[in-house]
């Protein structure tokens, strides 16, 4: 465990909220999104969720100081980020029974210090919203996210690779990416991509989006 990690850690269960703050846009600043989500932001957050789990509510005050700091860590890298390249953006969401959205805002953090253009709907995304959201948006790529086995859906991985736009004779689709550990026992359909971290996610989107 990275020295960040451990005294994000200590932080978050003394509720320090400043310390929280600063550790993490440290960590985003000295190691980029991706290697931060992956080295100091997620082994916090694992910790956390384990307190919880072993000891019922007593430490469920801290994970939601945390998640909600790492949140806006997030958040200020893809607000704030420089101008985005010119292409079709990539569009982000988590399917329609899923409420867990920390691994898209950092993917939507990542594609941003690569200039990669992005749309993102969060979570529990009605099919139909997503559908009629990929009909006007024309993305290069859609990656749907799951957490948990329960929410993978993957008739709507198909419906959102079938889905086209555009004139006749020039129509256009997406890459899927369906994205996140609840996917691990139900494979979504043959030709939808499916990254293991975030750091491969990030690649694909670039990918589509380049192509």
């Amino acid at each position: 465990m990275r020295p960040e990690c451990r005294g994000l850690t200590r932080a978050a269960v003394r509720l320090d909220g400043p310390e929280v703050a600063r550790i993490l846009r440290e960590a985003v600043d000295a190691l980029g999104v991706v290697d931060a989500w992956t080295e100091v932001m997620m082994p916090a957050l694992r910790a956390a969720g384990r307190r919880w789990a072993a000891d019922g509510e007593q430490y469920v005050e801290v994970e939601h100081l945390l998640s909600w700091h790492v949140s806006s860590a997030l958040r200020g890298v893809a607000v704030g980020g420089p101008a985005a390249r010119q292409v079709r953006p990539v569009l982000l969401t988590a399917t329609p029974l899923e409420l867990h959205t920390l691994a898209i805002e950092a993917t939507a953090a990542a594609l941003t210090e690569r200039g990669v253009p992005f749309r993102i709907l969060g979570a529990a995304v009605p099919p139909r919203a997503l559908l009629d959201a990929v009909h006007r948006i024309g993305p290069s790529a859609v990656m749907i996210w799951s957490q948990d086995q329960h929410t993978a859906d993957r008739e709507l991985v198909r419906r959102v690779g079938d889905r086209v736009w555009g004139p006749r004779g020039a129509r256009g689709g997406a890459l899927v990416v369906a994205a996140g550990p609840g996917w691990a026992r139900d494979q979504p359909r043959a030709g939808a991509a499916r990254p293991r971290t975030l750091a491969d996610a990030v690649d694909l989107l670039e990918q589509a989006v380049t192509a």
